[in-house]
């Protein structure tokens, strides 16, 4: 995103300051974009904009890995614009896009696009992820990941398609490492999961659609688990879904592997159920498991296994999502909802701590990406901020979100809170919940 090389200081004041190691009552004082001071009744400087954040949560900004952008090329479903507007509406600061955009982020070329784009019209960080594989095939040749690191991506991933090739698995988790890279894997068997659209299981029977096994992911994650323990490097499991998924995960890690994971909000509070009555809104890659995975995948959350909660915004068009269930593209969109559903069905029901929720969501993120500065409000980090108004009430309704895209399984779900303000770079984006779209800062349209 680019801001102005200037902006007054902001002093954000009489918030409860939530990071992942406690919750104080201070000010932050933010000036040329990062945070200059903190501390209980801080006097503004002369010519500051005081934000007043009495009564609410001040969080680190927080960290989507998980996003698909679609530009360039499938602007009809999400561009960087309209993404990263959707992103700090959801009280998201920076967003990691996916590289399986039509124009596939394998080359320079095309992360210096994103890059452009999002400099000159982006409300949030937009940080690439560049492809493992030439074209997204998920085999053949590998990317040039030398220079994706130098073209400024993230991660590598492939996300969309597994890499099926176990030797070129190695190669990538052995060339990432040496970029200092974390691989983000999408564990799926494609011979397991051809032709499926649900999970199996007494939904597919029921419904008469095929069935995608729990396997599919399992079996994935057990492969690369193991190419990990021969090649080294950094793995990064994308949206775990399964019991047996996660368990393999937590071996890995007390084994000492350099492996972290994912979830996403519809995988902590929807199974399979939620397809049973062909609504296509429901339908993603993984799709819905068991409530004794849904169980798991909690547990997770709570004992630490599980590292990271993202996204997987994957937008798509009105007419493609309103097509029959198999026709229809598995994905659905997230970055407007993710935090109030967490908040509203984790937090307030005393399943994790709103430290937890920071850890999950802003400083394991920026950890395993290394964004340095980011993730915390410690003096001298960047000032990404997020303002949580925790009593509000609403309800959720796409055609309010400011995506393109509107497929959501939350439709109508009652959720609690209301981000009202956001900074990034300590630039104001959002102001009692209204995005700031002024001639002195980049994203004006």
């Amino acid at each position: 995103m680019a801001t102005p090389p200037h902006h007054s200081p902001i002093l954000i004041a009489g918030g409860r300051v939530v990071e992942e190691d406690g919750t104080t009552s201070e000010d932050i004082l933010i000036e040329n974009g990062s945070v200059a001071a903190r501390g209980e009744a801080l006097e503004a400087p002369a010519g500051a904009d005081v934000v007043d954040a009495a009564g609410k949560y001040v969080f680190p900004g927080f960290i989507d890995m998980h996003v698909h952008l679609r530009e360039p090329g499938r602007e009809d479903k999400e561009t960087i614009i309209t993404g990263t507007r959707a992103a700090v509406m959801g009280g998201f600061t920076s967003v990691c896009a996916k590289a399986n955009t039509f124009l596939v982020m394998d080359n320079p070329a095309v992360v210096e696009f994103v890059h452009s784009r999002a400099e000159a019209a982006a409300f949030a960080h937009v940080f690439p992820v560049g492809s493992v594989t030439e074209g997204l095939r998920g085999h053949g040749s590998l990317s040039e990941i030398g220079s994706l690191k130098e073209a400024g991506v993230v991660a590598l991933s492939d996300d969309g398609v597994p890499v099926v090739g176990s030797d070129v698995m190695v190669a990538a988790l052995r060339y990432a490492a040496d970029y200092g890279l974390p691989l983000i894997a999408h564990s799926e068997d494609y011979a397991l999961s051809a032709g499926g659209f649900i999970t199996e299981g007494p939904v597919s029977s029921g419904t008469g659609l095929a069935g995608i096994p729990a396997e599919a992911e399992e079996a994935m994650i057990a492969r690369d688990i193991a190419l990990l323990r021969q090649a080294g490097g950094k793995l990064h499991a994308a949206h775990v879904s399964t019991a047996a998924s996660l368990e393999h995960i937590r071996r890995a890690k007390a084994e000492g592997l350099d492996v972290t994971c994912e979830t996403t909000p519809h995988y902590l509070l929807l199974t399979a159920e939620a397809a049973a009555a062909f609504d296509a809104d429901a339908k993603m890659n993984p799709p819905l498991r068991s409530e004794e995975d849904r169980q798991a995948i909690l547990a997770g959350v709570v004992d630490g296994t599980i590292d990271c909660i993202a996204t997987d915004h994957a937008p798509h068009t009105p007419a493609e999502k309103d097509k029959e269930f198999a026709a229809a593209p598995f994905g659905v969109v997230g970055l407007e909802t993710a935090l109030r559903l967490i908040y509203t069905y984790l937090v307030l029901t005393g399943v994790i701590s709103l430290e937890r929720m920071v850890e999950l969501m802003s400083a394991n993120p920026a950890r395993r990406l290394y964004l340095e500065g980011r993730g915390t409000l410690a003096r001298g980090a960047r000032g990404d901020v997020t303002v949580f108004e925790p009593e509000a009430e609403d309800t959720v309704r796409s055609a309010l979100f400011y995506s393109k895209g509107k497929n959501t399984p939350f439709e109508r779900w009652r959720v609690r809170g209301r981000v009202d303000a956001v900074l990034v770079d300590g630039w104001p984006v959002l102001r009692e919940g209204r995005l700031v779209e002024t001639d002195g800062r980049a994203g004006k349209e």
